[in-house]
């Protein structure tokens, strides 16, 4: 009877040894997660207040003041040989009928292609989303540049997109600056995917929708302040 006792309580111990070890597993999954997300706000923030500032990219705070909302993503990798991927994790703000832009979604950006291409390249971009059915098509996880949405580059911008001239009529315009090389490819045909992992860390809350984030507004996270009172100022700013 005391063996078989000992057998329980050590049995027990180890399940509960276990179940604390998972947990902290999950804590510091859910809080490297949290720090991921801060990062890529802040260089959310720091990517669009230099493009404001560059010379070359005199038209961003113009599409800004403009735009139903601002996709940013600080990096964006891209390489390949023959087969290229292009990718990165970014957040969208959308301004409200009141004028001011909301707390930030998590999402990514990525692409494929086959092609004449070698090299790699290390882009920030900003995308001016012009009208409130795009923004719509990217809650809805419905959008693939060149079929649900049209992308064109902003004035100045460089590097991204598969047209070389303004397109006044699209969907978003894309401003960005470009470190490296790449030849051939396009961003025709990526997708942007809400990063839902992301999004509960950062607003502390299980299965929050950027819905709820940028259009209802239910969620806010002061670390976001900052780049909020960038986008406000640019929309301001005559």
């Amino acid at each position: 009877m005391n063996a078989t006792r000992r057998s329980i309580t050590l049995a027990l111990c180890f399940l509960l040894t276990l179940m604390a070890a998972l947990f902290q597993q999950v804590a510091t999954a859910a809080a490297d997660q949290r720090q991921d997300a801060a990062d890529i706000v802040t260089s959310a923030e720091t990517t669009l207040s230099s493009m404001l500032r560059d010379p070359e990219q005199g038209e961003l705070a113009n599409y800004i003041r403009q735009a139903e909302a601002v996709l940013i993503f600080p990096r964006l990798l891209k390489g390949g040989f023959i087969i290229g991927a292009e990718g990165g994790n970014g957040v969208l703000v959308v301004k409200g009928d009141d004028g001011e832009w909301s707390s930030p979604a998590f999402y990514t950006l990525a692409s494929g292609s086959i092609g004449l291409q070698i090299g790699g390249q290390v882009s920030e971009a900003v995308f001016t989303v012009m009208n409130k059915a795009a923004v719509q098509s990217i809650l809805d996880d419905q959008v693939k540049f060149g079929g649900d949405v049209s992308v064109a580059l902003g004035p100045m911008g460089k590097g991204l997109g598969a047209s070389t001239t303004t397109n006044l009529d699209a969907d978003m315009l894309a401003f960005s600056r470009t470190e490296g090389l790449f030849g051939g490819g396009a961003l025709e045909g990526a997708g942007m995917f809400r990063k839902d992992g992301l999004n509960a860390a950062y607003y502390d809350a299980a299965g929050v929708e950027p819905q709820q984030i940028v259009i209802d507004r239910d969620y806010h996270n002061p670390q976001a302040d900052r780049l909020r009172d960038a986008l406000r100022e640019a929309t301001t700013e005559q």
